[in-house]
Formats: C-alpha cells, sequence, structure tokens
C-alpha cells in the first residue's frame, strides 16, 4: 500500500475542483493518493475525469435509497474498504446525516462558494449579488453536522464587479477555489492542519480566525507553506 496519504473523493457533477486535486497531486503539489472517487450521481463529468487519470471510481446513486441514513451507510461503507485518511468533498450536493460527519470528524472538509458565515447552503453568487455585496469568494472547513457551520481553515476573496453576472462571479470564485483547495488538502497530508473540539490548529498553532489567500506570499501559495 502507498505510504502516501489516503484521501477519497465525493463529487456530484463536473468535477472541476476534484481535477484540480488531481492535476496537485500529479505535479507533487500534493503527497497524497487519491485512492477513490465516488459519485451520487452517474454519467457526470467528474466521472470522467477519475477515469481519465486511472483513479478507481464509482456511482452510489441516493436516489436507489428511499433513507438518507441507508445512503449514508453505503456511502461510509464504501470509503471505509480504500481506508483514507482524508475525505474530500468537491461539488458533492447532499447534506450528510450526523452519524455520517461523526464518523470522519477531524478528517472530512468541504469547499464552501462564499464567504463563511455568510450565505450558507445554495445559489451563493445570485444572493451575494441581491444583496449589493462588495466581497465575495470561498471557504475551505471541516465539515461538522451543520450545515456550512464547521470551522473554517481558509477564504480566498474577490471583488464584486458593476456588471458582474452570477456566472461571470462564479467562474472567479472557482479559479480560488481551485487554488486553496490544494493547498488546505497538503497542508492536512503533511500533518500541519487538524481540528479538536471545533478549534484549527496550523503547525500546532491555534487558527483564531480564517487565513486568506490575500495573505499568503506568492511563494507560499506554490510550495504549500503557510509563514
Amino acid at each position: 500500500m502507498s505510504q502516501k496519504t489516503g484521501i477519497v473523493v465525493l463529487i456530484s457533477g463536473s468535477g472541476s475542483n476534484l481535477q484540480a486535486i488531481i492535476d496537485a497531486v500529479q505535479s507533487r503539489a500534493i503527497e497524497a493518493d487519491i485512492r477513490a472517487v465516488i459519485s451520487n450521481r452517474p454519467g457526470v463529468q467528474g466521472l470522467q475525469r477519475a477515469a481519465q487519470a486511472g483513479i478507481t471510481h464509482c456511482v452510489i446513486d441516493h436516489k436507489d435509497f428511499t433513507e438518507r441514513a441507508a445512503f449514508d451507510q453505503a456511502l461510509m461503507q464504501e470509503i471505509d474498504s480504500h481506508q483514507p485518511a482524508l475525505v474530500v468533498l468537491a461539488g458533492f450536493m447532499r447534506v450528510l446525516t450526523p452519524a455520517f460527519v461523526r464518523h470522519y470528524e477531524g478528517r472530512l472538509l468541504n469547499v464552501h462558494p462564499s464567504l463563511l458565515p455568510d450565505y450558507r447552503g445554495l445559489h451563493t453568487h445570485a444572493r451575494a449579488l441581491e444583496d449589493g455585496a462588495d466581497w465575495h469568494g470561498c471557504s475551505i472547513h471541516f465539515v461538522t453536522a451543520e450545515l456550512d457551520g464547521g470551522p473554517v481553515i481558509i477564504q480566498a476573496r474577490v471583488n464584486i464587479k458593476a456588471n458582474d453576472t452570477e456566472e461571470s462571479l462564479a467562474a472567479r470564485v472557482q479559479i480560488q477555489e481551485h487554488i486553496v483547495y490544494p493547498l488546505v488538502i497538503q497542508w492536512f497530508c503533511q500533518g500541519r492542519l487538524s481540528v479538536h473540539e471545533g478549534k484549527i490548529k496550523i503547525d500546532d498553532q491555534v487558527l483564531e480566525t480564517p487565513m486568506l489567500l490575500e495573505n499568503l506570499r506568492p511563494s507560499h501559495r506554490d510550495t504549500g507553506d503557510i509563514a
């Protein structure tokens, strides 16, 4: 078995963040072994991306289950068969049960397209535009039973332009997602990132507020260094 950190990635759609993670692993920016990609929807582009990279992949269709808990149990069984140290939600559009979240406590990451705690849930870009917000962005956080409520590790901001549409804003935010998500995964794989009782630690230092990508020196964005 590989000595690299094993990860499993969960997807529901096109898999653009999955591709960013695959690219980072292939370039050794992430020292990890993607052991499996699991989708809750058949026929999505993310499964093609996994196949093209030679990564084990499968579908566990939530529509095959009458109860959410039964789906989560099947999903856990498949994930655990790959023995990952980390589970990565990359556009996985299912609300997970508390039992699932507890099972992977401290090793379950998610990317959310807003500057949490603003705009939890869906349609974040449209809501930011409707509110006339000046800033929008994305957050990488540990998952808890509270929807989009887990402790945030890092955020990346984009300035909202006067002529922005939902699509143009989403595209700019997604670029930032593809930068910060691989960074955080690498920190975890290096053993530098952890969470305990809702407190995030980076290099054994408690993170009082989420980091901002813009505050990391450019060289650190490439190497994964924090300070």
